[in-house]
């Protein structure tokens, strides 16, 4: 009995936590983050981070740059989330021949991710973050701490973009575009 209890309090966590994420991702497009209010060492803090793959590789996100760096928060519990990998696989396979690297960090156990990518076949690293790492994202415009949450960070190593809930192709496609080299 207690063991059914605690995965009922999962699943409610895990729906609380979805749909503040699509709340925050639809009804509150207006106080969304920016790039232009970000203090110039927000860019720094998050490539800072090392975290690990699904196989317990070690990845610093600094070590991609130089790169138009996509770096999209996620879980494999949130149905905002995976509703846009599809379409961010798919961009980043088009631009695989560019100086463009996408880093799936995802709020999740390595388990359920290495599960999702072998279902989803993504073509992009995935790390494995925790709360703390979400927190780190609030420094990068993520107050709300919800998912997904999208920051580029172009060439010159600076924030670009922040998209607090989902990306479309087209919108991704536009936003790195812009930031390539003509």
């Amino acid at each position: 009995m207690k063991r059914s209890f605690s995965y009922l309090l999962i699943a409610i966590a895990a729906v609380a936590a979805t749909f503040a994420g699509y709340y925050t991702s639809t009804a509150l497009r207006g106080d969304a983050p920016t790039a232009a209010g970000l203090p110039p060492e927000a860019a720094e803090t998050l490539l800072a981070i090392t975290l690990p793959d699904v196989d317990g590789q070690l990845h610093t996100l600094a070590d991609w740059r130089g790169q138009i760096l996509v770096v999209n928060f996620w879980a494999t519990w949130c149905p905002p989330c995976i509703k846009e990998i599809p379409e961010f696989s798919a961009v980043s396979r088009r631009h695989a021949e560019n100086p463009v690297q996408f880093v799936g960090i995802s709020i999740d156990t390595a388990d359920n991710v290495r599960e999702f990518n072998e279902r989803f076949d993504v073509p992009y690293p995935l790390l494995i973050g925790t709360s703390q790492t979400l927190g780190l994202a609030s420094e990068v415009g993520n107050t709300a701490r919800a998912l997904p949450f999208t920051v580029i960070i172009d060439m010159n190593g600076q924030i670009a973009s922040v998209t607090l809930g989902t990306l479309n192709e087209e919108q991704l496609e536009g936003k790195i575009r812009s930031l390539l080299p003509s």
